[in-house]
């Protein structure tokens, strides 16, 4: 059965926090919307993360109301020794037909082949600059090697096969937004996607650090419309992906401001802890699962009510 929000949006895929912890401390980083104030927390004695049966547990549930596909984010997900475990679990559920995973990429390296082997399909691999310097202002991380630790992680996994590999670039102003080309070439070299995301703020556009780093991607959008051989729109978001003459795929993911984006999300959210996250940006609307995590008919009535309640944040 494919379900529909109010607004007639399906919902297909979910996207699963696994852990609030990071290694990193990103300026940029809206702890996957999660009461946010732009650091991720190194973890939370007060809230238990699911178990991989219990994460079992509510993706089966879900596929009865057509989820398709599975996105494990964190904090920074690798940093769970038990990840594959949890896509191993994933992958015993055979109406899931992608299962994805959004990484630092700073343990890829040493992690992809197991990774691919529990069943991973593809992985995003965050990459915010390739100056060293940059990426050390970017991330917070203090030795000189950072960028040569995820693009080492980023070849490791497409030698072991996960396709595609996309490297997330969020974009800010006056810091890696002259970076672009550099990126595109990377992707040649490299053969990975690239994807270029606008800088999204939960705590408000109003705030002093959107106002200085927020860069629009609609100016490099029309550059690459007018350059590129083929363009393609996924049904996600309705994001534009274009096909560059030297081979390179590079998507262009702008959320902020967009109405078109929001009309095209059929993304749902579950915090680490076990709460239907409906949107991003809002930290106000979660919805508990109750009672037993494994226990199908609650994670029923919290994903339906979850699903209810979704709203496109720009409309």
């Amino acid at each position: 059965m494919i379900i529909h929000d109010r607004f007639g949006r399906t919902v297909k895929n979910l996207r699963i926090s696994v852990t609030p912890a990071c290694n990193l401390n990103c300026i940029y980083c809206h702890r996957e919307g999660l009461y946010s104030l732009y650091h991720c927390i190194k973890g939370d004695a007060s809230r238990r993360p699911l178990t991989p049966d219990e994460i079992k547990a509510i993706v089966k549930t879900l596929v009865k109301y057509g989820i398709r596909e599975v996105k494990l984010t964190g904090g920074e997900p690798l940093l769970r020794r038990d990840i594959t475990e949890i896509i191993r679990k994933i992958r015993e559920i055979k109406e899931i037909k992608d299962i994805s995973l959004v990484t630092n990429g700073h343990f890829l390296s040493d992690r992809a082949l197991e990774l691919k082997e529990s069943g991973l399909d593809r992985v995003n691999v965050s990459l915010p600059a390739l100056d060293p310097e940059k990426y050390s202002f970017i991330t917070g991380y203090k030795r000189s090697d950072g960028v040569d630790r995820v693009i080492n992680g980023i070849k490791r996994a497409i030698e072991v096969g996960l396709d595609p590999v996309k490297i997330n670039v969020v974009v800010l102003r006056d810091i890696n937004s002259g970076e672009l080309d550099r990126f595109i070439n990377l992707g040649e070299e490299l053969g990975a996607v690239i994807q270029f995301i606008e800088l999204q703020d939960p705590n408000g556009f109003k705030s002093d650090f959107f106002k200085k780093y927020y860069y629009s991607l609609s100016e490099l959008e029309n550059k690459l419309s007018r350059k590129a051989k083929k363009i393609y729109v996924r049904e996600m978001h309705n994001r534009k992906r274009f096909m560059l003459d030297n081979g390179v795929e590079v998507e262009v993911v702008r959320p902020m401001f967009n109405r078109d984006f929001c009309m095209h999300c059929n993304r749902i959210r579950l915090t680490y802890f076990g709460e239907f996250k409906p949107c991003l940006m809002r930290d106000d609307n979660h919805v508990p699962i109750n009672g037993s995590f494994s226990d199908p008919g609650e994670i029923e009535k919290a994903f339906l009510k979850a699903v209810k309640i979704r709203e496109p944040y720009f409309s």
